[in-house]
């Protein structure tokens, strides 16, 4: 049902709109992105003649909407060449063609009367069939749609996404009362697989789910700072990760979102809800109300609860004052309970740690976690029907680690709530029934199952088949076999899965022999082999650490036999008798890489940012990397007669730079996928795509591919890429350090010192790399950056 959407239309080109249209373009879906007519002139307009009907001035706002997406950052698109699937129009001339679409979206001003206006308009050229939704943060899908009629009610619903778009998981799909069931089926599986997103399914009710709890937590926040006295940056020490919340914590993110903005999403709830108790909660403060008056308004207006301040020496980050409403530089705090939670590894230790602690920070913490979790429980069957729906509408929309329910079972259930009740805050009832019932907890795991608290008993969460969980195959028994850094796991079919689980999923020596098994038990008793893992980021690289201890120990026997090891394992992968599928996300540098140009297919999660980044810590890549990407050059240019120069030049520069993709599709335009390997929309199904994929070269007849020659460009074509590095020395873009390595890497691309056009083998170029990257080692600026990466997270430019 999800590929019956294949052409839209978003109506209202502002940030959001033109993002969703942007959005939809990634995924191959055209739009027309319509904006109203303008009611004059602009100066440039007038100087070039144009008057108010030409069509230049009358799509202006679209256009120009448009015409705005390269400059955001981060960038709505995948690549700024997609911005061609969209469209730009206006309502008045345009708004027929939206019986030609499948989907018309909505996104204009927070407005009632406004976008009932809309709607009504949207009906007139409406065709039966056609979906139509609107993208409100919070106006209710049932008064916008109270005047139109049965049939397009059918139709209608909110598909609320969250900003930026293109990023932010959550999608909140709100049926009306008289949306058919099939159309909130059919959009919530489009918006999970084609659109990458979580979807949950929130009740037509004020900020419906995600922003009425997280506006809520941030009241509440406001009114704890103010009654105990905390300062804006003892507030974020203490709900940022500490709370297993994002480093924005409270009040970057709310100058991030915008006091103006913020306040109207809390207005909405305080207009429209009956309680007393909520409506005071949700009533902004007049701190709030006088900061918007005075135009500090966040990150948008330069000034909000911080204001960067630009000197000679570099920008310093202000922190504003709140008995004095002056900025200045803010203190970092410092408690028992920080340091606890700091040192904790995962949130849920994290939090037990704050909350633990017996310090003004760890109280702090605990009136801010209670208040929220019992508002969360309160608000069951009002928002949402599940809390499941709650947790992951925080964890998707907020960037929250830990849903309100998950945080609750984290810090223990019944002691919090007994806690809670001794300091006089009142439970709800169906969270006391469920603890006198002598349940310990929301959710519980059984044999690689998870069931959450649902009406008096454990329901279980749903999940699909096409969803593959390498932990709850895990917990089921499915390890094949393990050590510290990896697994290999049954994921059903002749199909196993090798899963890294070393910290940050750096490749050290426990992984490669995994690796190295995982070939021979795949050979004997499977079909193919997937290499895929559910951690924040596929592969970070190398254990740079264990490199640089060998490297400042002058142990280079040890050097050299890590990279041996490295090599040889990657060119066992390669010519694995069975295929292998690799399936990299978000983060997959260096070494991770490597680990994928040799697999016979990849299966890459659209956001993936994908790069050979060893330059960076005065390396180059060893494990294969320069080899495999010169090999892929010269087989796709089998004609002698073909300049690879061009094609070499263009990895010396993406390799020397250390250039890391912005997407998937980044990727492919830098040359680092081939035609064959795809790109996934959704995380959630990156394994079974990766499994299809594998299970697809069987059906195929797999056949290993045997040893291959590589044309190379010699001594010639490395004159030219050390000319060119030599002329970025000259005019001051890198250093003498970065010129040497440059060198080594242009040695290394080149095939040598032969002559253009031999053919060398693979082994050839993987001792030409070996080499390179064993002098680099000694290099005591190449240790220096080795050890700032460490230290700071960054490279060093020496």
């Amino acid at each position: 049902m999800a590929a019956s959407i294949k052409k839209a239309a978003v109506i209202g080109s502002g940030v959001m709109g033109a993002s969703i249209a942007a959005h939809l373009a990634n995924v191959g879906i055209p739009s027309l992105l319509l904006d109203i007519v303008p009611q004059a002139l602009t100066a440039e307009e007038e100087a070039k003649g144009l008057t108010l009907a030409h069509p230049a001035v009358r799509n202006r706002l679209a256009t120009a909407a448009l015409a705005k997406l390269p400059a955001i950052k981060p960038s709505p698109l995948y690549d700024d060449a997609l911005a061609s699937r969209i469209m730009p129009g206006n309502i008045e001339d345009d708004l027929h063609k939206i019986a030609g679409v499948d989907w018309v979206i909505e996104v204009v001003v927070e407005n009632l009367d406004v976008k009932q206006s809309l709607l009504e308009k949207i009906e007139r050229h409406w065709k039966p069939g056609v979906i139509v939704s609107s993208n409100t943060s919070g106006i209710s899908i049932n008064e916008m749609a109270k005047e139109r009629g049965a049939e397009f009610k059918r139709h209608f619903l909110g598909t609320h996404f969250f900003n930026p778009p293109r990023y932010m998981k959550l999608m909140e799909i709100i049926p009306g009362e008289s949306t058919d069931p099939a159309i909130v089926h059919k959009m919530a599986a489009f918006s999970e697989r084609a659109l990458g997103k979580g979807v949950v399914i929130a009740k037509d009710t004020p900020n419906f789910i995600a922003n009425r709890i997280g506006t809520y937590g941030l009241l509440v926040t406001l009114q704890v700072m103010a009654d105990k006295g905390f300062t804006v940056d003892e507030v974020d020490a203490v709900t940022g990760p500490a709370l297993g919340r994002p480093k924005s914590a409270t009040f970057r993110t709310l100058d991030l979102v915008g006091l103006d903005t913020f306040v109207h999403v809390a207005n909405n709830v305080f207009e429209k809800v009956d309680n007393a108790e909520e409506r005071a909660v949700f009533e902004p403060s007049q701190l709030l109300r006088d900061m918007v008056a005075r135009g500090w308004i966040g990150e948008k207006a330069g000034a909000g609860f911080y204001k960067k301040i630009k000197g000679a020496a570099g920008s310093e980050i202000l922190s504003l004052d709140l008995n004095t409403m002056d900025y200045a530089k803010g203190k970092k705090p410092a408690s028992a309970s920080l340091e606890a939670a700091k040192a904790a590894k995962g949130a849920k230790e994290k939090t037990k740690a704050l909350l633990g602690g017996r310090d003004r920070y760890s109280d702090l913490a605990w009136e801010i976690t209670k208040l929220t979790l019992v508002y969360s429980a309160a608000k069951i069957g009002e928002i949402a029907d599940t809390i499941e729906d709650i947790d992951k509408a925080m964890k998707w929309g907020f960037s929250w680690e830990l849903g309100p329910f998950e945080l609750w079972d984290a810090i223990g259930l019944v002691r919090s709530v007994e806690r809670m009740e001794a300091e006089g805050t009142q439970v709800p009832a169906w969270v006391k029934e469920w603890i006198a019932a002598g349940n310990t907890s929301f959710y519980k795991k059984e044999a690689g199952s998870v069931a959450y608290a649902y009406e008096g008993k454990y329901r279980q969460v749903e999940q699909p088949k096409e969803k593959i969980s390498l932990r709850a195959l895990k917990e089921q028994g499915k390890v094949i076999r393990s050590n510290s850094g990896a697994s290999l796991i049954d994921v059903g079919d002749g199909v196993a899965a090798l899963e890294f689980h070393s910290p940050n999923n750096a490749i050290g020596a426990d992984i490669l022999v995994m690796i190295q098994q995982s070939v021979d038990e795949v050979r004997s008793n499977y079909e193919a082999l997937i290499i895929a893992n559910e951690g924040r980021n596929f592969c970070v690289g190398a254990n740079l650490m264990l490199l640089l201890m060998e490297a400042q120990d002058e142990e280079w026997d040890e050097v050299d036999g890590i990279i041996r090891l490295f090599q040889n394992t990657m060119m066992k992968l390669k010519h694995s008798e069975k295929p292998v599928v690799a399936a990299p996300h978000r983060m997959t540098l260096g070494g991770g890489v490597e680990v994928c140009l040799p697999a016979d297919e990849v299966c890459m999660f659209a956001e993936t940012y994908y790069g050979l980044v060893e330059a960076g810590v005065g390396l180059i890549p060893a494990g294969g990397g320069c080899k495999e990407l010169t090999l892929r050059a010269s087989l796709a240019n089998p004609n002698p007669e073909v300049d690879l120069q061009p094609h070499i030049n263009q990895l010396f520069l993406n390799i020397g730079t250390a250039k890391v993709s912005t997407s998937a599709h980044d990727a492919r335009k830098l040359g680092y996928l081939r035609g064959s390997d795809r790109v996934i929309m959704s995380q959630d199904y990156l394994i079974h795509e990766a499994k299809q994929a594998a299970l697809r070269l069987v059906q195929a007849g797999y056949e290993a591919p045997g040893q291959q020659k590589i044309r190379v460009v010699g001594s010639d074509g490395k004159a030219v890429m050390k000319m060119g590095a030599l002329g970025m020395r000259q005019s001051g873009y890198i250093s003498d350090h970065d010129l040497l390595i440059a060198n080594k890497l242009a040695h290394v691309l080149a095939g040598g010192d032969v002559p253009a056009g031999t053919l060398v083998t693979e082994q050839y170029m993987l001792d030409l790399e070996r080499e390179a990257f064993l002098s680099l080692c000694g290099e005591p600026k190449t240790q220096q950056r080795m050890q700032h990466m460490l230290a700071k997270g960054k490279a060093l430019r020496n």
